[in-house]
């Protein structure tokens, strides 16, 4: 069974990615890294040359690739949940976490990053980024078997909750 991480970028999916891959000794995959692997080019410049859709069908032949396999954390994109298949891909060999938090917190966190480019025109970042969660919120929430919410939490203590999630068999996979 993988390890899942769901969640917008800056809600701390790579740092507990990391955390979690030295304490249960898992392979840690950064998803939007193998796209860019795959690629040979940084995601900003996968949009601009190839366009979003492009984008989102490399990351679903990426996600499904890994979803096959098994003792993996997943680090996923933040648009992953975008796509049923993607969810459904993850969802059947692995327990999916959706770390959140706030707007002006995510905003905070990744305001200074030049690794994805903007999701929307015409509006400021925080507008994006509240924009954009308002729209993903439910799918987050639908893909979820667990959900943590990391505005106040050490990212250590982000992952000792999901290795105790983890190890507590979820009550409709059990």
């Amino acid at each position: 069974m993988n390890l899942v991480l769901i969640g917008y970028r800056g809600t701390g999916k790579s740092v507990v990615a990391e955390i979690l891959s030295r304490e249960l000794r898992m392979e840690a995959v950064s998803l939007d890294r193998e796209i860019v692997r795959e690629a040979g080019m940084p995601i900003t410049e996968i949009v601009e040359r190839h366009g979003w859709e492009w984008f989102r069908d490399l990351e679903s032949e990426i996600t499904g690739r890994f979803a096959e396999r098994d003792d993996l954390i997943l680090d996923t994109g933040g648009g992953v949940i975008l796509r049923p298949e993607n969810t459904a891909a993850l969802a059947r060999n692995g327990r999916i976490f959706w770390l959140k938090a706030s707007a002006g917190l995510i905003v905070e966190r990744i305001q200074q990053s030049t690794e994805r480019p903007a999701l929307t025109a015409g509006r400021s970042f925080l507008e994006e980024v509240e924009a954009v969660l308002r729209e993903r919120l439910p799918l987050y929430q639908a893909a979820a078997d667990v959900e943590i919410d990391t505005e106040l939490l050490t990212p250590e203590a982000v992952a000792a909750e999901i290795m105790r999630a983890f190890a507590t068999p979820s009550p409709d996979r059990a």
